[in-house]
C-alpha cells in the first residue's frame, strides 16, 4: 500500500500520545514476502540453491509451489495448521514505512531445526521470525559450529538483549541498518565499538548512502555505494535483495566489497518493482548492471544451471 503524500504531513510531534490519522491510499497490491523467502528467491536468481527453513499455514502452499519453481529448495518448509504470517505496510513518498505484522504460522515453529546441516559448512541466515525459533537457532549453530549470518532486522525491538547478545557472539556476519545497531547496542548493553570488535563482519546499511562494513576481521572500513535503479517503484525488499548478493558473493571468497556491491545492484531491481518478489534478471543482465554501475567486473562469473 502507499499514498502520495508524506507522513511527516500527518503526523504531529506533539501529539504522539494522542496519534490518530487516516490516510487516502493510491496503491494496494497483494504480494509475496517474508525476509528468509525473499532472499532465497534472489539467491534462485543468481543460480544459487538455498534452502528455506520456516513454517506457512494451507493458505501458503501455493506460494511454496512458486518458489520452489523459481529454484528454492522448500523441503524443509512445516505446514502449519494456522494461517501463513502476513505483513501490512503503508508506504508514503519520501518512501517511509510503517507497517503491522500477523505471525499466524509463523510461531508453530518448533519442528524447525538445523539438525540436518550440523555435519556440514553451510552458511546459516537467521532472519525475523519466532523469537523462540531464533534463539535456538542461533544455540545450534554455536553448539554444530555452522556459519551465522544474522539479520534480525526488526525483530531487534522485540528480542531480548540477552538473546541478541548470544547471536552477536556467534555471528560470522551481522547485518543491520543504522537504525536497528543503535536498539541492538541499547539493548544488549554492549558499545556499537565493542559489537564491531566482537563480529569478524559487520554491515550497516544506509539506505540511499550504501553501506559499510567493519568488524573485527576488517583493518579498515570498507564504504559501499549504492547502485543507480531505472525507476524507483517500492523499496519494500530492497535490503533482502541485498543480503542475496552478498551471501552470493561470500559463499564464494569474494572480496567482501564485491559482495556487497552485487548486493547492491541485487537491490535495484526489488526497487524497480511493486513488491519483494516480483524482480527477475538474467546472469548477464546483472553482470552488465554491475560493471556499469560500479565500472569493475565481477570477481567470477554469474551461471545459472
Amino acid at each position: 500500500m502507499s499514498f502520495q503524500g508524506r507522513y511527516e504531513d500527518h503526523i504531529r510531534p506533539e501529539k504522539l500520545d494522542k496519534l490518530s490519522i487516516s490516510i487516502f491510499l493510491n496503491n494496494l497490491q497483494d504480494t509475496h514476502g517474508g525476509v528468509g523467502a525473499n532472499i532465497a528467491y534472489s539467491l534462485a536468481l543468481l543460480g544459487e540453491q538455498p534452502v528455506l527453513v520456516g513454517s506457512v499455514g494451507p493458505d501458503g502452499l501455493l506460494y511454496m509451489e512458486k518458489l520452489a519453481h523459481a529454484g528454492v529448495n522448500i523441503a524443509h518448509v512445516f505446514e502449519s495448521k494456522l494461517p501463513t504470517a502476513t505483513f501490512n505496510v503503508i508506504t508514503d513518498s519520501d518512501q517511509n514505512q510503517v507497517g503491522g505484522f500477523y505471525p499466524g504460522a509463523m510461531f508453530d515453529s518448533d519442528r524447525l531445526s538445523l539438525a540436518p546441516w550440523k555435519e556440514q559448512s553451510p552458511i546459516v541466515v537467521v532472519s525475523p521470525h519466532d523469537p523462540k525459533a531464533m534463539r535456538r537457532q542461533v544455540q545450534e549453530c554455536k553448539e554444530w559450529g555452522l556459519r551465522l549470518c544474522y539479520d534480525i532486522g526488526q525483530q531487534v525491538s522485540n528480542l531480548p538483549g540477552e538473546e541478541m547478545a548470544e547471536g552477536v557472539e556467534t555471528a560470522e556476519v551481522l547485518i543491520l541498518n543504522d537504525y536497528e545497531m543503535t536498539v541492538l547496542s541499547k539493548k544488549t548493553g554492549k558499545s556499537i565499538k565493542n559489537i564491531k570488535a566482537t563480529v569478524p563482519i559487520v554491515i550497516t546499511t544506509l539506505g540511499k548512502d550504501g553501506s559499510i562494513i567493519e568488524g573485527k576481521a576488517i583493518p579498515d572500513s570498507i564504504q559501499v555505494g549504492v547502485a543507480k535503479p531505472q525507476q524507483v517503484a517500492d523499496p519494500t525488499g530492497a535490503g533482502d535483495a541485498f543480503r542475496s548478493g552478498f551471501l552470493y558473493g561470500l559463499a564464494r571468497d569474494w572480496p567482501l566489497k564485491a559482495c556487497a556491491q552485487l548486493g547492491a545492484v541485487c537491490g535495484t531491481y526489488a526497487i524497480e518493482t511493486v513488491g519483494t518478489q516480483s524482480h527477475s534478471f538474467t546472469p548477464a543482465e546483472i553482470t552488465a548492471r554491475y560493471e556499469s554501475s560500479f565500472n569493475e567486473s565481477l570477481p567470477s562469473q554469474i551461471t545459472k544451471e
